[in-house]
């Protein structure tokens, strides 16, 4: 009786150990650098992402899809346009670096913008490093764009969904300080003539009481020329020499 209670507890042991060794391992990772929607979440830079901040490597879901949840009503706000997410500042040639959590066979990984697959990675189902990163032009695209990248599962039938938010050229990103405006060009003024210039305008007469002058009439006073200042008429004791604010001794 004892043998056979034994045997028995061996026989569960080793159930145990096959079903264990059975079990496929998971497979995790995302993109962390440019951040992917999921990464960008997990370091709070984006309100209301729900679970996906406490794990950003797990947006797994069925092949070929072409969402950014993989399908997954979990991480749903991965698909949510109207969210603030941050747009990464690149050039034409992006390098996308995946952090692997969980090693598992792959196939491929594919990159797309839109319905357009603009990159694809064959890895013939071998595993991948800890780190695994993958060099991709952009094809000449400018502005805002959404890169969907798939990493495929050789041996089951899921894959793992990353979007990064991509400004091409200017703009995007942190905004940058305003550049100084360039000051205008003043406009200056035409000058007077010098007070000392000649005689342009105005009788070349004697000064008169009750006379009007304007301003530039040069008139004769006991010989000497004076260029009325300001327009007025003349009043007695309003000579040029007594009146300096109206006139001005020609030279």
């Amino acid at each position: 009786m004892r043998r056979m209670i034994a045997f028995l507890a061996g026989l569960a042991v080793a159930l145990a150990t096959v079903v264990v060794v059975a079990s496929p391992a998971s497979a995790h990772g995302y993109i962390s650098d440019p951040p992917s929607r999921q990464a960008n979440c997990a370091e709070r830079r984006v309100p209301n992402c729900g679970q996906i901040i406490w794990e950003p490597q797990s947006v797994e879901g069925p092949k070929g899809l072409r969402n950014c949840s993989g399908g997954d009503a979990r991480w749903a706000p991965l698909d949510d346009e109207t969210k603030p997410w941050p747009a990464a500042s690149v050039g034409d040639t992006v390098t996308f670096n995946w952090l692997i959590e969980a090693r598992h066979a792959t196939s491929t990984w594919e990159y797309y913008v839109g319905g357009t697959r603009i990159a694809v990675f064959d890895d013939h189902g071998r595993e991948p490093g800890s780190t695994v990163a993958h060099t991709v032009s952009l094809g000449g695209r400018t502005g805002r764009i959404k890169v969907l990248a798939i990493w495929n599962i050789a041996d089951t039938e899921n894959a793992f969904y990353n979007c990064v938010d991509l400004q091409v050229g200017p703009g995007g990103g942190d905004p940058s300080p305003s550049p100084s405006p360039s000051p205008s060009p003043t406009t200056r003024p035409t000058p007077s003539p010098s007070p000392t210039s000649s005689p342009t305008s105005g009788p070349a007469g004697d000064w008169t009481a009750g006379t009007a002058y304007q301003g530039g009439d040069v008139v004769i006073y006991n010989g000497v020329a004076y260029r009325c200042l300001q327009a007025h008429t003349a009043l007695a004791g309003w000579e040029p020499p007594n009146v300096p604010a109206l006139w001005q001794r020609v030279a």
